[in-house]
């Protein structure tokens, strides 16, 4: 996962360090957000995120037709440090069964 928007020093930073990032807070930018897609042929699919930790939320919505077709199958098996899974139906076919999601704690 890559950082996509700037991070203040932890004994903070300068007004304009300052400034920038909380105008990218107000703009919705927090740098929360990721995307993953089902494993093939599992019942698991599993994602690494920094960010997560074992009281994180974490929301997804689908980004195609066939991915909505599986949100009353899926849910989040466990979380743990940097690390979530999800448990689902088995599916060969996964190409377009995509979702982004959003961490959140």
């Amino acid at each position: 996962m890559a950082n996509q928007y700037r991070r203040l020093p932890n004994m903070g930073g300068t007004p304009r360090e300052v400034a920038e990032v909380v105008n990218n807070l107000v703009e919705g930018k927090i740098n929360s957000t990721g995307a993953f897609q089902l494993t093939a042929s599992s019942t698991t699919t599993t994602v690494t995120d920094l960010r997560v930790n074992p009281n994180s939320v974490i929301l997804w919505t689908p980004k195609s037709s066939n991915a909505a077709q599986e949100l009353s199958h899926l849910y989040i098996s466990s979380v743990g440090k940097q690390t979530f899974t999800l448990t689902h139906r088995s599916n060969s076919n996964t190409s377009d069964i995509l979702f982004h999601y959003a961490v959140l704690g």
